[in-house]
């Protein structure tokens, strides 16, 4: 937006910025969100602090102090972003994702080199979890999370037994020769470091970037049910939850899923295994000597890809799920049309370690059964995509693919947010800044998401 059309939205504006700041104590700290918040939203190449106070007219010294070293509770904030953009979008489903945020240097909280869906390749960057609300028509942001790298928790630290104190940690990929392309050993190039002056360089970075000491390395998916659980003390809900299959292959991450009574369904890989939906298990003699043996499946599990090669791509129908959107490059002879694929749907019973001594396989040994989804174009040898979704039995395959395909809105959220608002363009090194600058701006993006739902026209909404 521009002055002019900012000035348009004033007065919605404000009240806007009035209920999302209620909670902060001091009347310069509501002054200074609401400016904040207008700083991301005037058009402008770079929405960091400096750019965005020569936009305004103020001292970036002032944004900068309400970033850092105000004190004012981000938690509140998103509690009420959270409930406004649930009000607002009415969503059919939530949306789990991740996306990164790449950096320069080594200083800002979090920052390693590792892989980054966004960037499709390992980077020196941020990665950030983040809960959606979404419908096709519109779509917001309910939740983040810095995600932290065993690289800057010292818990993940081998002690002097070889252990590490953080349950989370990966066991130590340290090997004792490492080998050539051609097999043959070569010494070690990377200098082993002592784990005291490990721990000490994580010590002094988490202090630099004032980094709480609670938060520690956990996996990506352990950090979306946290979200779940905050969500839920806010008295937020989802409908049914979605995510890709960075998230849904894990199991623990569907059990928790499940134990938290959400409806889910996610993508996942043709690797994991199931059982068919009707396979049934079997009695195992019993030894005479300790605890009868629970019953088991009579035939090893397979993968999900061989379940599916199994009934072929005969077995599929064409399903058309939504409308594609109008192309926005001019002079695109591309029509509007919808978008459809051919799909099939399995009852299936996931298997799996995880699964196997989760709390949910019954004392008779039966695997709880789901939903498999896979989607298969013709011409090709094998499905492309796969879902799994403890969706009811009689769900039809449509309704199964319109909710597969709904996690497309969260690519724009990340696009309007990182490409308009300035989502990835905070400088600063701390914790706590960057969490509330993408609060700020995922506030800005509610506001726009307020005004296309009631004044579709609206000056800069196209």
């Amino acid at each position: 937006m521009d002055e002019r059309e900012l000035a348009r939205v004033r007065a919605r504006l404000e009240d806007f910025a009035a209920g999302v700041f209620a909670g902060l104590p001091r009347a310069d700290q509501r002054a200074t969100g609401l400016r904040y918040l207008r700083g991301l939203m005037l058009d402008g190449r770079r929405k960091s602090m400096q750019p965005m106070a020569q936009r305004l007219g103020v001292d970036h010294q002032q944004l900068q102090q309400f970033l850092t070293s105000s004190t004012w509770d981000v938690t509140g904030v998103r509690r009420r972003l959270a409930t406004a953009a649930v009000d607002t979008v009415t969503p059919r489903v939530w949306v789990v994702d991740d996306t990164g945020f790449p950096k320069d240097g080594k200083a800002s909280a979090c920052v390693a080199r590792q892989y980054s869906g966004t960037l499709g390749k390992v980077a020196n960057c941020q990665i950030a979890v983040s809960v959606h609300a979404a419908t096709d028509t519109a779509s917001a942001v309910l939740d983040w999370r810095l995600f932290v790298p065993e690289s800057w928790d010292d818990t993940c630290v081998p002690g002097p037994d070889g252990k590490v104190a953080n349950p989370h940690a990966r066991r130590l990929r340290r090997q004792p020769v490492t080998r050539d392309q051609a097999g043959a050993k070569k010494p070690h190039t990377r200098p082993q470091i002592p784990p005291d002056e490990q721990i000490a360089q994580i010590v002094r970075r988490r202090a630099a970037s004032k980094m709480p000491d609670d938060q520690r390395y956990r996996p990506k998916w352990s950090m979306a049910l946290e979200m779940l659980d905050e969500l839920a003390e806010w008295g937020l809900h989802p409908p049914l939850l979605t995510a890709d299959a960075g998230y849904g292959q894990v199991a623990e991450f569907r059990q928790g899923l499940t134990e938290r009574a959400i409806t889910y369904i996610v993508a996942t890989t043709s690797s994991t295994t199931a059982q068919p939906g009707d396979a049934q298990p079997v009695e195992v003699p019993y030894a005479g000597v300790g605890k009868h043996p629970t019953p088991k499946y009579p035939h090893p599990a397979r993968t999900l890809k061989g379940l599916a090669l199994a009934h072929g791509i005969d077995a599929t129908r064409l399903v058309r799920w939504r409308d594609r959107l109008p192309t926005t490059d001019r002079g695109s002879d591309r029509p509007t049309d919808e978008l459809a694929g051919h799909f099939l749907a399995l009852r299936v019973r996931p298997a799996g370690r995880a699964v196997q001594r989760g709390p949910h396989r019954g004392d008779d040994g039966v695997l709880p059964e789901c939903w498999l989804l896979v989607q298969w174009p013709p011409g090709h040898d094998e499905p492309t995509d796969y879902w799994l979704s403890d969706l009811p039995a009689d769900t039809e395959l449509t309704e199964l693919v319109r909710l597969a395909k709904s996690r497309w809105r969260v690519e724009h959220d990340y696009r309007e947010l990182k490409t308009a608002l300035g989502l990835d363009h905070f400088e600063g090194r701390s914790w706590i800044g960057w969490h509330r600058h993408v609060t700020l701006a995922t506030a800005a993006q509610l506001f726009l998401t307020q005004l296309r739902t009631t004044h579709p026209k609206a000056a800069g909404q196209t």
